[in-house]
């Protein structure tokens, strides 16, 4: 288990957990060389030892720190340290695209063409270095309140030039922006970056995926087999430069496509032109799908009626053969329910297998998931809070997703709270003693500093916060740090010299602080007697034991001692006094 504090590699010193995947967990750390925050990846403890995702996870660090574009997250460091496999990324402050459109909605025209021109540039980087992404969406693109666009987690890119590839026709990426060709178990290449491109701009411009399902299956069958809703008809104003941008990124035939990112980028350019707002729609060269010619073979214009009959003659025989086809695969699929039935559960009972990933799926679909593999799932949850998966939704299971364990245990579904974060107040002049207990209920980190503040301050008082490093209005959450700054009230001398001190005033003074005076007398006629009108210390300056205090004093008279100096030592006066209280005692005795 990381924790706070923990050190990797004997340098990068961990902070808190920013994000948790199937594959990896992330940390925010501070490199304590370049003391510079960056985000580690650490390959999560039961994968490290899976020599298959080891290669993978290595081949992430070796490909993404070949790329150097400012829309892509840079990679810094890669090693493994005591079996953790970990690599160190530059930490980017920012929202996903996902909580954006989740908050907003669909953005505005303008928006997304600045978003997608700076997505296609850095994909079409990474395709120029030989690099798919392979999982493009919403959720690893940042977005800086600069409005500047970072994408990240290469995690499942692959090098086009590997030896070696593994899960090459795996369905991966997440269902809702994946390829039609990866949802039918292909490879991907640089098209099927540009398809997710397009969907995401789809959702970027409607605010919502095309395809929703009740599980990921039915998402991905969509992809395969459904047509693009049109964005014209949702939106009548909508440019339709914009529409076939979009068309054609997430066309099903690949060959329909841009053939490639930076092809798409030339074409974002001049979307918002209004020469091209009321272009035509756009047509596929291409079929979308390899249906059958004959299928759609029509009698011709002036054919006899016996060319007519050796058609439909011909349609009835086809129609006979696709009977005989539907009624062999019903009989197959009655076999195989009658082996799931019977055969399959005594087959499997001790059959185990690798708990797939339902991270953000619905209760039911994490359900239909995990029960399509076989597994048992217990009719009882877990709650736990989560700062990246909405209230309701799954974040996890017990066992962990990615463990192999038998069918005939049972699986309990971690349900998430939502957030548990706070909105941080103003809590100047409140008890730092109360607002520390406050927070570090919550989980929050409380750093308590102090700082020098002057006694002639008022309204301060003492173990009152005065300062804060977090603004009122943010957000905290567990594992985030506040510094609250409470006074160290010191003494300071004061304004001796405005008319309302006497001599006698600043000895005491001195006596209760423990200084030494120095009083010198001189003539000044445009002043009365008894003024104070010098002082060498400072007024508000700190106050420190056995200092010497320098003054001036007015004494206008005929012989005035202009340069002689009175020396007071005040540092025993106390002392004195007591001794001299004891003598007077024996004598009244």
């Amino acid at each position: 288990m990381i924790t706070r504090g923990q050190m990797i590699n004997d340098r990068y010193e961990i902070i808190r957990s920013i994000g948790e995947g199937g594959m990896a967990n992330v940390y925010l750390a501070l490199d304590t060389i370049l003391n510079r925050k960056v985000a580690v990846k650490i390959l999560r403890g039961d994968l490290a030892e899976d020599e298959k995702f080891v290669r993978r996870f290595q081949r992430e660090a070796i490909s993404a720190s070949s790329l150097n574009d400012p829309n892509i997250v840079e990679v810094y460091d890669v090693g493994e340290d005591d079996g953790k496999y970990f690599i160190v990324m530059e930490y980017v402050e920012g929202k996903t695209l996902k909580q954006l459109i989740k908050k907003r909605g669909s953005l505005t025209l303008p928006e997304v063409i600045d978003i997608m021109l700076q997505l296609t540039s850095a994909i079409s980087h990474a395709h120029e270095s030989y690099i798919i992404h392979r999982d493009i969406k919403p959720q690893n693109v940042i977005i800086l309140e600069d409005g500047r666009v970072k994408i990240m987690d290469f995690g499942i890119a692959v090098a086009l030039n590997a030896g070696e590839l593994t899960q090459t026709n795996s369905v991966m990426g997440t269902v809702y922006y994946i390829p039609p060709e990866q949802a039918n178990g292909g490879a991907a290449n640089i098209k099927s970056d540009i398809y997710s491109l397009g969907i995401l701009m789809y959702e970027l411009v409607t605010g919502h995926v095309p395809f929703r399902g009740d599980n990921p299956v039915e998402v991905a069958i969509k992809h395969m087999n459904e047509e693009l809703p049109s964005i014209c008809e949702y939106d009548p104003e909508m440019p339709q430069s914009i529409e076939n941008i979009i068309l054609r990124a997430s066309a099903k035939n690949p060959k329909n496509r841009y053939s490639s990112a930076m092809e798409m980028h030339e074409d974002l350019k001049t979307a918002l032109d209004k020469e091209r707002f009321n272009e035509p729609k756009i047509i596929y060269e291409y079929k979308e799908k390899n249906f059958d010619d004959d299928s759609f073979e029509t009698p011709k214009r002036g054919r006899t009626s016996r060319n007519a009959e050796k058609i439909e003659d011909k349609k009835e025989k086809k129609m006979n053969k696709a009977i005989i086809i539907l009624g062999s695969i019903i009989g197959v699929l009655a076999l195989i329910v009658g082996f799931l039935f019977l055969v399959y559960p005594s087959i499997s009972k001790n059959k185990s297998a690798k708990i797939p990933d339902v991270e953000g799926m619905t209760v039911k679909q994490a359900k239909t998931t995990l029960e399509d593999k076989g597994f048992t799932v217990n009719k009882k949850t877990k709650k736990e809070n989560s700062e990246y998966v909405d209230e309701g939704k799954v974040i996890g299971t017990n066992p962990k997703m990615g463990k192999s364990i038998k069918l005939t245990n049972k699986i309990t579904l971690i349900i998430s709270k939502g957030s548990e974060k706070i909105t941080i107040e103003d809590y100047k002049g409140q008890d730092y003693k109360k607002i520390q207990e406050k927070l570090e209920e919550a989980g929050i980190t409380v750093i308590i500093e102090d700082k020098d503040v002057s006694s002639s301050e008022d309204d301060i008082k003492e173990g009152t916060i005065i300062e804060q490093s977090v603004k009122a209005g943010e957000k905290l959450g567990k594992g985030d740090t506040i510094t609250l700054t409470i006074p160290n009230i010191y003494n300071s001398y004061p304004n001796f010299t405005d008319g309302t001190y006497t001599v006698e005033d600043v000895k005491k003074f001195c006596t209760d602080n423990g200084l030494t005076i120095d009083i010198t007398y001189v003539e000044d006629p445009s002043a009365k007697s008894g003024d104070i009108i010098y002082q060498n210390q400072s007024t508000g300056s700190k106050v420190s034991k056995g200092a010497n205090l320098r003054i001036k004093v007015v004494q206008n008279k005929e012989k005035v001692p202009t340069d002689e100096t009175e020396t007071v030592d005040t540092s025993n006066v106390g002392e004195e006094k007591q001794n001299n209280d004891r003598e007077n005692n024996k004598t009244n005795q």
